[in-house]
């Protein structure tokens, strides 16, 4: 008996409804990309391992997925570390590329190496899967895609102020109102770990703190003691899971908690800045929030971080993501190459879409017009038509058996097609069409003209 086929876990396959829908939100986060200047660029799916290890944090390097060797990847094996199972060790030497975890270190790499051919600021957006070997759950996968425009080669917070009207825009197009766009800034995450005396631990102190929503107060405190924060240090803590009100309340509540540190009162600044040019220029559906314990693990960020929250009510975890990081590019030998990011988490706002219905119903519908198929002769003289429809962008389609007119009328049913055309020996006499609306049952016999202008309308 063959075996039953399967897909791996954390992966998906997409009907064509799904597909649709799908393109629906990349076209219009592709729109909003390229009216804010963002030009396209692709990678390729999987880099060289030194590329991408290193550079997410110990829990990031953890989820890539490495590639084996080609070949007998076993013979040029680490034989101490094989024999020892020290599968980090053994990992180096049986495996030389990984699949992209993301889309930003590529994109640096990406700058690095064609640095000769580019125009700084250099404004990219990219729109391509990445893969994580993750433990798949409600809005998270191990093959997604992401959806990133950044901006490499300039350290103005005007870029930030974009980014943010960027989110709006696309959210705005989408329909999706009430999304909040938390936004914190890793200098001041700096300031906090340089006041509690965790300076050493920065790393630590933010990928525990990244996950206060996720685990509770009580579960963040624990684990930063037991990564060696001194328990006065998480004493002092206490104000910031505290911190609440508007944001320039919670910016004057900094002011105080971080008056001795000056990388995080340089923070406080870059905030105020981003904060009051915001509230000049206005959101349309979007909210920005401050949001201090926001840190997002990741090793590279080191000015603003911004996080989109769906709306209320939504049971979804972020559906964006991104901030900047100065010195990223720095690690593949280009120093100055200052850039700020933002992504799409396509999958979960699928996921918010199709739970608040926001979809359009006309999504869904693949063709305009089915032409049923009653022998040769009838659907030459239909194929006649139909290439004169397809060349006004009408969808149209001819049956291709010569089956029972009800097998023909059910088929346009389960696929929704909106109308049918019937050709048979009066219509090619008198050169007509007996055009049938499917919703309401009504049909009549037109010209190829009127064919055209009613499913056109």
């Amino acid at each position: 008996m063959a075996q039953k086929p399967s897909i791996p876990k954390g992966t998906r396959d997409f009907n064509p409804e799904q597909v649709a829908k799908r393109n629906y939100i990349f076209n219009t986060i592709r729109s909003a990309f390229q009216t804010f200047g963002f030009q396209p660029i692709e990678t390729p799916s999987f880099e060289n391992s030194n590329t991408l290890m290193g550079k997410y944090g110990e829990e990031g390097d953890r989820l890539i997925f490495k590639i084996l060797n080609s070949g007998d990847y076993l013979k040029k094996a680490d034989e101490k570390a094989y024999s020892g199972k020290n599968s980090n060790a053994l990992t180096s030497s049986i495996s030389e590329k990984a699949l992209r975890y993301d889309l930003t270190v590529p994109f640096a790499r990406y700058v690095v190496q064609h640095q000769n051919e580019i125009e700084f600021p250099f404004k990219r957006y990219q729109i391509q899967p990445v893969w994580r070997a993750d433990r798949p759950q409600k809005g998270r996968f191990r093959e997604f895609y992401q959806c990133d425009a950044d901006v490499v080669g300039s350290d103005s917070l005007w870029q930030e102020v974009e980014f943010i009207q960027l989110y709006d825009t696309v959210f705005s197009s989408l329909q999706l109102e009430g999304v909040t766009i938390k936004i914190n800034n890793r200098k001041i995450l700096s300031g906090i770990a340089e006041v509690i005396g965790a300076s050493d631990k920065l790393i630590d102190f933010t990928v525990a703190l990244d996950k206060l929503d996720k685990i509770g107060e009580d579960k963040v405190k624990a684990e930063m003691l037991d990564k060696g924060i001194p328990q006065s240090g998480i004493d002092k803590l206490q104000p910031l899971f505290a911190l609440s009100g508007s944001f320039e309340a919670q910016i004057e509540a900094l002011k105080t908690i971080l008056e001795s540190s000056i990388e995080g009162k340089k923070g406080i600044e870059e905030l105020s800045f981003i904060n009051e040019a915001i509230s000049t220029l206005g959101l349309t559906t979007a909210n920005l929030k401050l949001d201090v314990t926001l840190a997002r693990g990741l090793n590279y960020y080191t000015g603003a971080i911004f996080e989109v929250a769906a709306p209320e009510g939504v049971s979804m975890g972020s559906i964006g993501g991104g901030g900047r990081y100065d010195d990223l590019t720095g690690v593949f030998g280009m120093k100055g190459g200052s850039g700020v990011g933002i992504s799409f988490g396509l999958d979960r706002i699928y996921l918010v879409l199709e739970e608040l219905q926001l979809f359009p119903d006309t999504i869904a519908k693949s063709i305009d017009v089915l032409f049923i198929n009653f022998g040769d002769k009838e659907a030459l003289f239909s194929l006649k038509a139909i290439k004169q429809l397809r060349a006004q962008g009408i969808r149209a389609e001819l049956y291709p058996d010569a089956a029972k007119m009800k097998k023909q009328m059910t088929h346009a049913n389960k696929r929704h097609i909106p109308y049918v055309v019937l050709v048979g020996e009066e219509e090619i006499n008198t050169q007509t069409y007996t055009l049938k609306q499917m919703n309401t049952g009504t049909q009549e016999k037109v010209s190829l003209e009127a064919l055209i202008k009613t499913i056109e309308s």
